[in-house]
């Protein structure tokens, strides 16, 4: 790989357990002293797609670098199936890492043929038998056999990227890198292209990492989501573990929308219109905030008296609609509360558009709940599903 020998081995094997395809170790980055990357630490197991996801300037693509060997990292390391491939000494090269490469560009050659592009990253001893094959060979796996001889630009956008997917896999590489490898296509090529894709890459038994900022992609590919902020990782999860137990608000609201209501807890519980919640832990007085998503809001017509709720959706509360819209597969209705004017938004899963002004009841499911303290972020505790008292 182009190391010195007597490289450092950080994971052991035990129990006959390889060690990950990729590790980041303390990882952090500073350009003109300020840190874009804080002591980030990260593994991807062979066959495993690990998606990095979090806002724009977050430091994502960063990382993504710093695992290619494009940018080296301030201080930490980098290991590839178990060896240093870049610490405070040893700092290999992209090429001899055994990454592939993808990005939302493609960064095909124009002046290459498709088989040209494919087989560029193949090392120079292969023979031409032997490089002809594996062309033609990922190229059947792509869906793009018999593309040989045309040029990227006679091309879909959807083909291009199969073109730069086959070229990134034909070295056989341990470690693929994606910086935001769909970005580029419509929303229903893109669908296709990364089921694919994902079916490909599991094949390959490489191990992933893919750089996004869309939760539904990261939830619809990844085995586990490392959720980014700036510059650190704040969780790390399976896609369902994340969605249903975010570690923070803004973790939960990076999956989608919120309805935030307040209150001030009072002997371990704090009191709404739409009942108690239990809040342990924090200290009476402590603003709290109450955080339930749109889908778990039950909407219900008013007709003349409160709906009969089980104890587990707790007390409903009274509002009036605002508005109503069809959004394809569901209603989005917009509620403004009676007791304080707040408006909540609450989707149903079918079509249903209640008139402006018509009077209706929310209510929601305590274990679709999540209670935070109302503070900076380094205040807040591990959520927990809330329940009623």
């Amino acid at each position: 790989m182009g190391m010195p020998a007597g490289k450092n081995v950080v994971h052991v094997i035990e129990g006959g357990k390889p060690p990950p395809r990729l590790a980041l170790d303390g990882i952090c980055v500073n350009f003109d002293g300020v840190p874009a990357v804080q002591d980030l630490t990260l593994d991807v197991g062979a066959g495993e797609l690990v998606c990095l996801l979090g806002p724009s300037g977050c430091g994502k693509s960063t990382t993504l670098r710093v695992a290619a060997g494009v940018e080296r990292q301030t201080s930490g390391r980098v290991f590839v199936d178990g060896s240093v491939v870049s610490d405070e000494r040893v700092h290999a090269p992209p090429e001899a890492r055994s990454v592939g490469l993808m990005f939302q560009d493609f960064a095909l050659f124009p002046h290459l043929t498709v088989a040209e592009n494919v087989g560029f990253g193949l090392r120079k001893g292969v023979g031409a038998a032997e490089r002809a094959a594996t062309v033609t060979d990922y190229l059947r796996r792509v869906g793009l056999s018999g593309y040989e001889r045309k040029y990227p630009h006679q091309l879909s956008g959807g083909e291009q990227q199969r073109v730069a997917l086959a070229r990134a896999l034909a070295p056989r590489p341990r470690v693929m890198l994606m910086d935001e490898p769909f970005s580029g296509l419509d929303n229903r090529l893109r669908d296709e292209v990364r089921d694919e894709s994902l079916s490909i890459l599991k094949e390959e038994g490489a191990g992933v990492l893919l750089v996004t900022h869309d939760p539904d992609e990261a939830m619809r590919m990844s085995d586990r989501i490392a959720l980014m902020r700036e510059g650190r990782i704040v969780q790390v999860g399976a896609a369902y573990h994340i969605y249903n137990y975010p570690k923070d608000r803004a973790a939960a609201a990076f999956f989608s929308d919120l309805n935030v209501i307040h209150g001030v807890v009072n002997d371990r519980q704090t009191d709404t219109p739409f009942g108690l919640f239990l809040t342990p832990g924090l200290v009476d007085g402590a603003d709290v905030e109450i955080i339930v998503r749109p889908q778990h809001l039950k909407v219900t017509a008013d007709k003349g008296q409160a709906p009969a709720l089980s104890p587990d959706d707790g007390i409903a509360a009274r509002g009036r609609v605002v508005r109503a819209r069809f959004v394809g597969a569901q209603s989005l209705i917009e509620v403004a509360m009676d007791h304080d004017g707040q408006v909540l938004r609450a989707t149903v899963p079918h079509a249903w558009l209640p008139e402006a002004g018509a009077p209706v009841w929310l209510s929601m499911r305590r274990d679709r709940c999540f209670v935070f303290p109302c503070a900076q972020q380094s205040r807040v505790a591990t959520p927990y599903a809330a329940a009623a008292e």
